[in-house]
């Protein structure tokens, strides 16, 4: 009887349901913004290519008389 008791108390128990939601949330966040990281790598791995050609092609004599 005492178990069946126990059971009773502990299905009707809420605490740390609040606890369980904010962790649900947090790891829907986190695995939306994995999957926008891994959308969007490629454009910015081209991206930063092409920005690292044109700072190698500028001219390195800023500032100097020619």
């Amino acid at each position: 009887m005492k178990a069946l008791n126990l059971l009773k108390r502990f299905q009707k128990d809420e605490d740390g349901a609040v606890t369980v939601d904010w962790v649900v949330l947090t790891a829907a966040i986190v695995g939306l913004g994995l999957i926008v990281m891994a959308a969007i790598k490629p454009a910015i791995s081209n991206l930063s290519t092409s920005i690292a050609t044109e700072i190698g092609k500028a001219d390195d004599s800023f500032g100097t008389t020619p």
